[in-house]
């Protein structure tokens, strides 16, 4: 676990530094999230398949469990720093922008993320707010109801098509994946024999939940506090999504003759295995593993160079690719046609 703690915890501390105190702490905390992230992982590539591989380790919930209760003073000091209320100069608030954003979108995603997938109910209420926070509460239904069950079909918003940019996949797959999660969320809620109330529907806490969130932004900070939360918000967002965008992109699962799809495997999602980001990310790159075992929990996850796809670079910077279309289709159209022959 020392390898978790430190990518992740690190970070907590800088970014700490950086909302009371600005200057050099701003610098450190974009540093360590951007530079100094991308150069371990070039100079610690192959040790990062052992990282984690052995088994599982108790202490993952509890360092899971940290940062998901950090993540709320985190956002607060972030929209205080970037939002103005404090004495920050404009290139210390443009800074926290990016060091919290980075945090939000990678760290504090990938954490909830792994809190949703707990058997145990106060991390997956954890998990929940936490994307609530990030204005994204949907998230977590989609992912676990409709993702899970249709990835690398087109039943999934989540999942790109060959060809497809980000810029005309992330609209589709934010609001494709409030409807549909809306859909699944209701349907399990006619299949009970005695329904909870409509004021127990998650949709109402996602919703209810955000406007709260950006009342009591409001109130502390004033309107300059709501565009800030908003910004880190969407900034965050972002991030998940592109994620699902190059970690998906281009797979497809094939229909058998009475037209279901195969089970999920190995080869419908692409894999990183870079040190420092995967550790930074609790392991979320080691994404074929987890649609395998959803509840396997992410030291656990396993990574095989012999038949799981594997991106060229680590998933940060392949979300940078993936923001430059023509680049992005060079480097991955070729990889795809090698990994799924049957590609719509």
């Amino acid at each position: 676990m020392l390898w978790f703690t430190l990518a992740t915890l690190t970070p907590v501390g800088l970014l700490l530094g950086t909302f009371a105190f600005g200057g050099l702490w701003s610098w450190l905390a974009v540093f360590y999230l951007t530079a100094l992230a991308y150069s371990l992982d070039r100079m610690f590539q192959t040790a990062a398949v052992r990282v984690g591989k052995s088994g599982e380790f108790p202490a993952g919930d509890t360092l899971a469990h940290i940062l998901g209760l950090a993540h709320f003073p985190l956002l607060v000091g972030a929209v205080y720093t970037v939002s103005g209320a404090g004495d920050h100069t404009v290139l210390e608030r443009a800074l926290a922008f990016l060091a919290a954003g980075v945090f939000f979108g990678q760290i504090s995603n990938a954490n909830a993320h792994e809190l949703i997938h707990s058997t145990a109910r106060w991390p997956r209420r954890l998990g929940t707010m936490i994307y609530i926070s990030l204005l994204f509460g949907h998230h977590a239904s989609a992912h676990k109801l409709v993702h899970h069950v249709w990835v690398a079909t087109e039943r999934d918003p989540n999942s790109a098509k060959l060809g497809q940019s980000f810029y005309n996949f992330w609209p589709r797959a934010w609001g494709g994946s409030f409807v549909a999660g809306w859909h699944a969320e209701n349907a399990l809620r006619e299949r009970s024999n005695s329904p909870d109330p409509f004021i127990k529907h998650p949709y109402f806490a996602y919703v209810i939940g955000a406007v709260l969130c950006l009342a009591v932004v409001a109130l502390a900070f004033g309107w300059p506090g709501v565009l800030a939360c908003s910004l880190l918000a969407i900034y965050a967002q972002m991030q998940l999504l592109v994620s699902d965008y190059v970690q998906h992109y281009g797979l497809r699962r094939t229909t058998s003759a009475n037209g279901k799809f195969e089970p999920v495997s190995q080869a419908h999602s692409w894999n990183s295995s870079q040190f420092c980001t995967s550790a930074m990310m609790m392991n979320a790159p080691r994404h074929s593993d987890h649609h395998m075992n959803p509840r396997r929990p992410y030291p656990a996850l396993q990574l095989d160079r012999s038949f799981m796809p594997i991106l060229p670079r680590s998933l940060p910077v392949m979300g940078v690719y993936a923001l430059v279309p023509p680049l992005w289709r060079r480097l991955m159209d070729g990889r795809v046609a090698a990994h799924c022959p049957s590609r719509e």
